[in-house]
């Protein structure tokens, strides 16, 4: 990330990707306070960087959402995850598979809140469009 940061500044998006990687590592190892300002920081370059609306930038939102899910913060997750999937079906179509991605992670989200119904209308719609790119 420092070469990345020397290279192309830091406010530039190369470094976001970085950012994210990193954020991903603390996660994965449980360290959920080091992961938090690296996904905001990613989240503030990208949107900068290439607007509100990249999928880029919904990357950055779906993995603080599975950051809070983490950490048992439904109600945090919940809003960024959802805006993610927005700005994916937009950027990207309906049918993309990044769109199954973000609409599996609602499906997580929905279960572990005891909220099945939801869930599996997420799941189903998830494994439609991952049967279709087969």
């Amino acid at each position: 990330m420092a070469i990345r940061e020397k290279i192309v500044g830091p406010d530039h998006p190369d470094p976001a990707e970085s950012l994210n990687s990193r954020g991903v590592l603390y996660v994965s190892q449980g360290q959920y306070a080091q992961a938090a300002p690296l996904y905001r920081r990613a989240l503030a370059i990208l949107e900068k960087g290439f607007g509100p609306d990249h999928p880029e930038v919904a990357k950055t939102l779906s993995l603080q959402g599975s950051l809070y899910i983490s950490q048992g913060q439904y109600a945090r997750a919940e809003p960024l995850l959802k805006h993610a999937l927005a700005i994916r079906e937009r950027a990207l179509g309906p049918d993309h598979p990044d769109v199954a991605t973000s609409l599996e992670k609602i499906a997580v989200l929905y279960r572990k809140t005891g909220r099945d119904r939801e869930a599996e209308v997420f799941k189903n719609r998830a494994a439609t469009i991952r049967a279709m790119k087969r």
